[in-house]
């Protein structure tokens, strides 16, 4: 067992020996290495103007991606490379064609959150040599503006598309030697402290099994999307914390006749172009998962093991029949994630046991879909999602998995709805009664998010619009009822 976290930050090595469970990367950058060019807006992954780009080796290849400072945990840094925006330059020594470009296309003002947006910037400039504007505005989900608009913005990143240089860039030039550098770096347990605050990084799955047998009581952490909040804005203790996002074993993606099975440190990213591929239909929601950053940090494992009601990829595994591995010393076992979720703050995981992996099937011939009803059409909390899978044949459906998450303490099922479906014809009249069944299925709460009659509303309103879109139009309909 080590007790040293290596990495690098832009071009220098760094070793440290006393890191608690809850120091975060941004208070490193900023008060220890007096690197200010990074921001503090929300603390909470929302704005991205802490915006930094981590690199990690992804079998053996070496992969850049955004992710924010504030609720990166500086344990989780060991084996990779930070990169600031000090760190940009361009081949004569001056600007980087990303900061060139957002000067001469007056994409600041302030300037608070202009840092953060250059990174951004910069991480799809590496990956996506000619964007376009839609994936820019892809990109820059993650990141707010409030006094310069997002169109100079927008055309600051075609610039500098059009600059090109990526071959040049420092990134491209160091790769080699970065890449040395991580490799060498032993796979063994890795634990530190400061105070009585403790970070533990297991070797493998195997020795994450034997820490939590040793510390059942530890907080599990992959993508640090969720527990950042616990100690940003919650002020909450998280020792000892055991921190899994760089386990290449939980970073598995296994596809047969069948369906997936996706390792728990899968981050949303890394799984979207098997999304694109095999469940197109879900594409749009899969994206409007928070913001870019998020979803390069967030784990699907993550977002099921915390049992939150409103996760978004719940409803959706739900609906497709998702099953989940769990993992101890004791061995594995298999459970259907909708019987998973028990009761708020409750899943049927026994102590010492994690999220290994999860198994989703192909839709097959199926009809699927998934909706997210928020305030803002991107990077915000779900007020209600709901999923749906309809198997249809000879006219009559004959199987119906819907799932809905902000409804009860739980992800959950419109059991009254799906009986509504199941055995009937395939018609306006049918989903129409399975709407008014779903607003009885359910007893949602009121909160800022959204009233409980809203919701309820919604549960209804969700299906009417899946026959819409599925049937084709109202000429269509009126043929069908």
């Amino acid at each position: 067992m080590a007790s040293e976290l290596k990495f690098l930050l832009n071009d220098t090595e760094i070793r440290l020996t006393e890191v608690g469970a809850s120091d975060t990367l941004l208070d490193f950058i900023r008060l220890n290495r007096r690197m200010h060019g990074t921001k503090e807006g929300c603390a909470e992954g929302d704005c991205g103007a802490c915006t930094v780009l981590v690199g990690r080796l992804h079998d053996g290849a070496l992969r850049y991606e955004p992710i924010n400072a504030c609720i990166r945990f500086l344990a989780t840094c060991h084996g990779c490379h930070v990169v600031t925006v000090e760190h940009l330059r361009g081949t004569n020594g001056g600007l980087h064609p990303v900061q060139q470009a957002m000067i001469e296309q007056h994409g600041s003002q302030c300037g608070f959150c202009t840092p953060g947006f250059v990174m951004s910037l910069y991480g799809l400039w590496m990956q996506n040599a000619r964007p376009s504007v839609v994936e820019i505005e892809t990109a820059l989900q993650g990141n707010l503006c409030r006094c310069t608009g997002y169109e100079p913005i927008v055309k600051a990143a075609l610039a500098a598309a059009e600059a090109g240089g990526q071959a040049m860039d420092a990134l491209a030039r160091e790769r080699d030697s970065v890449t040395a550098f991580l490799t060498a770096i032993p796979r063994e347990r890795v634990e530190t402290a400061r105070g009585d605050e403790r970070a533990i990084l297991p070797a493998d799955a195997a020795d994450l099994a034997a820490v939590l047998a040793e510390n059942p009581k530890a907080t599990i952490i992959a993508g640090a999307t969720d527990v950042g909040l616990w100690v940003t804005k919650m002020m909450r203790k998280i020792s000892p914390a055991v921190f899994i996002g760089h386990l290449a074993d939980l970073k598995g993606i296994t596809r047969d006749a069948d369906g997936y099975t996706i390792g728990a440190g899968v981050t949303y990213s890394e799984f979207e172009p098997h999304i694109a591929a095999d469940f197109p239909q879900v594409l749009d929601y899969w994206q409007r998962i928070a913001g870019w950053q998020v979803r390069n940090a967030g784990t699907i494992g993550g977002n099921v093991a915390n049992g939150s009601p409103i996760g978004e990829t719940p409803p959706l595994l739900i609906a497709l029949g998702g099953t989940v591995t769990l993992r101890s010393t004791a061995g594995r076992r298999d459970v259907a994630l909708q019987d998973y979720f028990i009761e708020y703050g409750k899943q049927d995981r026994n102590p010492g046991e994690f999220v290994e992996s999860i198994r989703i099937p192909l839709p097959q011939t199926d009809l699927i879909a998934a909706y997210k009803v928020s305030k803002r059409a991107h990077s915000d909390i779900t007020a209600t999602a709901a999923a749906f899978r309809i198997r249809v044949d000879g006219g009559v459906i004959r199987d119906a998995r819907l799932a809905y998450g902000g409804m009860a303490g739980t992800p959950k099922r419109a059991s009254g709805a799906e009986a509504a479906l199941i055995g009937q014809p395939f018609t306006r009249a049918t989903f129409e009664a399975a709407a008014i069944a779903a607003e009885s299925d359910f007893q949602p709460l009121s909160d800022w998010r959204a009233s409980a009659d809203y919701r309820r509303r919604l549960a209804g309103n969700l299906i009417r619009r899946f026959w819409l879109e599925q049937a084709g139009g109202t000429h269509r309909l009126d043929r069908a009822v």
